[in-house]
């Protein structure tokens, strides 16, 4: 680390699959890590590259002036936020996670009396992302914590600051879901009748994506993950469920229609239902593919 870089001592709580890659980042760039996960695993494999485990939450932040957490839903990340708030030293409170615009205000409330700043800084990029350090962040929060929260986010990838007001980068993230979700949704209706058609799906998507239908489905999920019949893009189907779920109640409460929306989100529910809440957010593919009586991809046709 340089001499003009400042070591700051982090807690890192949730060091799951996306929280393991940034943590390690943020070792390797010189930080002294503290982490906590209810998986003892996920933290063992962090303790080995140098971090500190703990055994709560609180623990991990004492001592701490930056706690960063990149957790599954609103209501982890709100219950984090009264733990910290009880906490001394914290000064500032990072959101890695897509909590959504509401929690992120309920966060920035219940930390404001504690003087601990809160900035949300919901990340896009996938597992690889993380590990390569290529996410894109969408960061709001008070100027001051965002000065303090930058060097230590740039480790992570590309950070756009959107606005000071607390939630609007939890906005950004949950319309960037939205759209991701029903671009695999409009691309598996598409793919699927093509295929029932006599279409050959890799021609298909050779085509789609030298015209103006191509999207992050056709370009990304389905080439690589759904015609190899793998389904292992890496992001659950049960949290894009829960993201465009949060995308549609922010809507609803600032008077937007979303029509295609709730296609998408119904889609997503049926998938869940379906195949579990372990299911790859691809194999909503399977859905469209068991409707239509047809395969995308390597195999007979069904």
């Amino acid at each position: 680390m340089g001499a003009d870089r400042r070591v700051e001592r982090i807690a890192f709580i949730g060091v799951g699959r996306m929280g393991g890659p940034m943590a390690a980042r943020l070792l390797a760039a010189g930080h002294v890590v503290t982490v906590f996960d209810p998986s003892a695993t996920a933290v063992a494999a962090l303790t080995a590259k140098g971090a500190r485990g703990a055994a709560s939450a609180a623990e991990a932040a004492r001592g701490s002036e930056i706690v960063m957490a990149s957790l599954p839903s609103p209501q982890t990340v709100r219950a984090l936020a009264s733990e910290l708030a009880s906490v001394p030293g914290i000064a500032v409170f990072i959101d890695l996670s897509t909590s959504g615009p509401a929690a992120s205000q309920s966060v920035a409330a219940t930390l404001a009396p504690a003087g601990i700043a809160a900035v949300d800084a919901p990340v896009s990029g996938g597992v690889k992302g993380a590990a390569a350090g290529t996410l894109t962040l969408m960061v709001s929060g008070a100027s001051e914590a965002v000065a303090r929260a930058k060097p230590l986010l740039d480790q992570f990838g590309r950070v756009v600051v959107v606005g000071e007001k607390p939630g609007l980068g939890q906005t950004l993230k949950l319309a960037n879901n939205l759209m991701s979700a029903a671009s695999l949704a409009i691309a598996s209706e598409a793919m699927a009748m093509g295929v029932k058609a006599g279409l050959d799906p890799a021609v298909m998507i050779e085509v789609l994506n030298a015209s103006s239908g191509r999207n992050s489905a056709t370009q990304d999920k389905i080439p690589k993950h759904v015609l190899n019949r793998k389904f292992d893009f890496g992001f659950a189907n049960a949290l894009s469920f829960k993201d465009v779920r949060l995308c549609l109640d922010e809507a609803e409460v600032l008077g937007v229609p979303m029509v295609v929306g709730a296609a998408v989100r119904q889609m997503l529910s049926i998938t869940q239902q379906q195949f579990g809440a372990d299911a790859d957010c691809t194999e909503l593919v399977k859905v469209l593919e068991s409707w239509a009586g047809v395969q995308i991809g390597a195999g007979e046709e069904k």
